[in-house]
């Protein structure tokens, strides 16, 4: 698909004269392009991105969404003594008609953000430091929004990390077996039927009240943070998209499944697929000093299950999607996400025999968080 960032481009009001864009970042859902402006003679960046409409079916209502947390995370940062809210969160420019997003004639939708200078991302963790601040600013990030005023965030992809409706799905594609794909799966599916109570852990609680409903990130990748060039801090989270109301949960289990995994995610030497317990013990340090004075004791006590939960589940989409023909995820060779689906659930029987092991870095992490709950937020920390 072409698109022409210069037509899209003069449809944003912005103070400055465009002078081209380049495609940008690795992001497999939207369409990114970087750039560049002249201001008064200086070079100025913006993000220009197409909102993917078939994956989020109401871009305006997920730009209702971001505008409302961006404008309440700034005036929270604006109030942090030290924070510098233009590099520590996102912000929207608007059309030159006021509006947070463009639909061109073509029907697709554009959106604008500010450029955050001197800052990177890491798609994989290479070292612990790199998952305690990202964990750490995710943590600060669902503090930070906790309370938003106003009415209940729109459901960009309803029912997201919803386990119990994830398995549904995936038993509809068993019985329809519409692909023959069942019978070399069946390995998998069985694992998975093996923990249909353990699927219920969160959306459980959630239902019972045991678990409060928090404003969550949902996609809380490595990548999904962007970090300083030279101190390597974590200085602003990224991709909003699927902002908006779940568990605190889902956060933790997704940087447990994303950063604690010793290996790809499609590895078919699944001897290589283990956990890095350094990794987790720096998550789980990071995430409970960023979120410290806002999680309840119930949430804590299952930070651990969170990692094996939300790996399951998605292991399961990669299945389901295995079974149903390949037509969701993105696939580069046959098999490629049944690939995917056996990396998560051997990643779920390792973390089933260090659930032990785990849960006592979480406890020495909630005790280190304690102890030293009085430091500021713009300190420098080192794991």
């Amino acid at each position: 698909m072409h698109h022409k960032p210069a037509e899209i481009a003069a449809r944003f009001d912005v103070p400055a004269r465009f002078v081209d864009a380049l495609p940008y970042g690795s992001g497999h859902i939207n369409d990114t392009y970087l750039s560049r402006w002249n201001r008064r003679g200086a070079c100025v960046q913006y993000i220009i991105q197409r909102v993917n409409h078939q994956v989020f079916k109401e871009p305006a209502r997920l730009m209702d969404n971001i505008d409302r947390v961006t404008r309440h995370l700034r005036r929270k940062l604006e109030a942090v003594p030290g924070a510098n809210p233009e590099r520590e969160c996102l912000s929207i420019l608007r059309t030159v008609d006021g509006a947070l997003v463009h639909c061109d004639d073509q029907g697709d939708y554009w959106r604008m953000y500010n450029y955050v200078d001197g800052t990177r991302t890491y798609d994989i963790c290479t070292a612990p430091h790199q998952a305690y601040e990202a964990a750490k600013a995710f943590g600060r990030f669902q503090r930070l929004v906790a309370d938003l005023p106003g009415d209940r965030l729109h459901d960009t992809i309803p029912y997201f990390h919803h386990t119990p409706r994830r398995l549904k799905a995936l038993e509809r594609a068993v019985h329809e077996d519409s692909h023959g794909r069942y019978a070399e799966a069946r390995e998998a599916v069985d694992f998975v039927f093996s923990r249909n109570e353990f699927a219920s852990v969160v959306t459980a609680g959630l239902e019972r009240g045991v678990l409060p409903e928090r404003i969550t990130h949902n996609d809380t990748k490595l990548n999904n943070v962007l970090m300083d060039d030279k101190t390597d801090r974590a200085v602003c989270v990224i991709d909003l998209d699927t902002v908006m109301n779940g568990s605190a949960l889902y956060d933790f289990g997704d940087m447990v499944r994303t950063c604690a995994r010793t290996s790809v995610e499609d590895e078919r030497d699944l001897g290589k697929v283990q956990v890095n317990l350094d990794a987790f013990e720096a998550l789980a340090r990071g995430y409970l000093e960023g979120a410290a004075g806002f999680l309840n004791p119930a949430e804590v006590e299952l930070l651990v299950a969170s990692g094996r939960l939300i790996t399951l589940t998605i292991g399961i989409r990669f299945l389901t999607d295995f079974l149903s023909g390949d037509v969701y995820f993105k696939v580069h060779r046959p098999g490629h996400n049944l690939d995917r689906a056996r990396v998560h659930f051997r990643l779920v029987a390792e973390m089933e025999k260090l659930e032990a092991r785990m849960q006592a870095l979480v406890d020495r992490a909630a005790s280190w968080t304690s102890t030293h709950s009085g430091s500021h937020e713009h300190r420098p920390h080192s794991v």
